[in-house]
This record gives C-alpha cells, structure tokens and sequence, in this order.
C-alpha cells in the first residue's frame, strides 16, 4: 500500500470511475455492486455516508457505512445501530491492506460520532468476508439481517 491512503466523497468528476469498480467474480454474490450503493445512499440520505478509497490518484474501493439507523423498531425501538454496509474492493487490490484500512476509516468516523459499536452483516461461507471481519475483531450477534449474518465490534 502507497501513501497516501484516503477516502474521498464521491463526486461529479469520479462517479464513473465509482461505477466501474468491480470485485472478484467470486465474490460478485457477496456484496452489490457500487451503483445499487450509490441508489441506497441517495435513497437513505442522511443515514448513508459512501466513500471512495484512494490510493495516491488510483481508485482502490468504495465503501459505505449506514448511520444512527433503527434496527428493528418491532422489537425494540431504541436499538439505533451504525456500521459498515458495503465494502468493494476492486479485484486488481485486494490482499494489500485497502480493506482493513476501510474498516478502520468507519470506525474512526463512528467514534467521532459518539458510537460505541460498530456493526457490519456479511454473507456466510466459504467464499464470504466472515473471516476477514473476524480478524478484525467481529464477533457474530446470532443476528440475521436477510441470511446475512450480522457481527459487532466494541469502540470503547
């Protein structure tokens, strides 16, 4: 990984290049592509915050993290949570650190924000993300959103 590493908001001038990221086909089923992302943080407003990484001028990845959300108002209506929604990191940089630095740009904004837990869902098996949000510290809530399996992590 090169410095510098940034995120960056995505704007007029780098939506296409956005749109153009893509992950391994393998994981094609584990995450949406960035165009659904960018519809969802128009759709969601204020309660998405997406993010383009950026490594030197060269687009790495997209992320997007959801903020303050009612959970499950049905069961529990002060349950507010925020964490990562999306993480797509094109296919050409993965395995050099781009992911981990992601994970660690939410949770630098969600402290700022006052929160003491961030969340993230990932599909299970083989070939899913469980062991990478694992080594970050994850642990499952026994929680499903969709067959995703939903994991915490502790900020304070």
């Amino acid at each position: 990984m090169s410095t510098p590493l940034r995120l960056e908001q995505v704007t007029p001038a780098n939506v296409d290049a956005a749109l153009e990221l893509g992950v391994h086909p393998h994981q094609a089923k584990n995450v949406a592509p960035v165009v659904r992302s960018l519809a969802e943080a128009y759709a969601y407003g204020e309660t998405a915050w997406p993010r383009l990484i950026v490594d030197g001028d060269e687009l790495v990845g997209f992320l997007m993290a959801f903020l303050d959300i009612q959970w499950n108002p049905e069961k529990d209506p002060a349950d507010r949570r925020s964490g990562l929604w999306r993480l797509n990191i094109g296919a050409a940089h993965q395995g050099k650190g781009y992911g981990r630095f992601a994970v660690e740009a939410v949770r630098e904004e969600l402290v700022r924000r006052g929160a003491r837990r961030m969340y993230v869902s990932w599909e299970p098996g083989e070939q899913g993300p469980g062991e990478f949000y694992a080594r970050l510290g994850f642990r499952p809530t026994g929680e499903t959103a969709g067959a995703q399996t939903v994991g915490v992590l502790d900020l304070a």
